[in-house]
């Protein structure tokens, strides 16, 4: 090997691949943050305040709460990653907007929905992390938020759950939903 190939070899092009995807996750990341609080803020507005009287099995209003919040924040995502995470290359074929949205909604359906709901009832139903939550209620007493150790489960679950589902969510979104084909490559979907 001579010394142009082990300078290649040592800061060539896998490097600036590998930052540029770091990147690119530190950017699906800074959305995510916005996904997740409209997701939140969605999960909590019906919880609590559209579906807070409604005679039903709290276990359903947990779970309407989070289809609408997983509605709406995926929307969000659509948006935002559009413009800013996967954006289209020059050399690249273009991407048809309404593809790249049912994609996003169906890479979503699997990590952001099915996955959410089934860690839901993982950490709520399975779990009961409301018996290790007692001391977090009686704390937040003491500033004023009256919330059960059931309460607290609840807000606390769907942040468990992007443990889980972000990095799922980035892999398939990248390699599927937002994928470019080359201009030269044949078109298969």
């Amino acid at each position: 090997m001579n010394e142009t190939e082990e300078i290649k070899k040592n800061t060539g092009e896998k490097p600036k691949k590998g930052l540029a995807a770091f990147w690119q996750f530190i950017k699906f990341g800074l959305v995510g943050v916005s996904n997740t609080v409209v997701s939140y803020v969605t999960y909590s507005l019906v919880y609590y305040w559209i579906l807070g009287s409604a005679p039903m099995v709290d276990g359903i209003r947990v779970q309407i709460a989070n289809v609408a919040g997983f509605v709406i924040s995926v929307l969000n995502a659509y948006i935002w990653q559009s413009k800013f995470v996967f954006k289209e290359q020059e050399d690249g074929e273009h991407r048809v907007w309404w593809k790249v949205l049912i994609k996003t909604y169906i890479s979503y359906a699997f990590s952001g929905l099915l996955l959410t709901s089934l860690l839901l009832a993982f950490w709520l139903d399975i779990l009961h992390i409301e018996q290790y939550l007692g001391g977090v209620a009686t704390w937040l007493t003491g500033f004023g938020l009256h919330m059960s150790a059931k309460d607290v489960a609840v807000s606390l679950a769907p942040f468990l759950n992007m443990v889980v589902t972000i990095p799922i969510n980035f892999c398939i979104n990248k390699f599927w939903a937002y994928r470019q084909k080359t201009k030269t490559s044949e078109v298969t979907e």
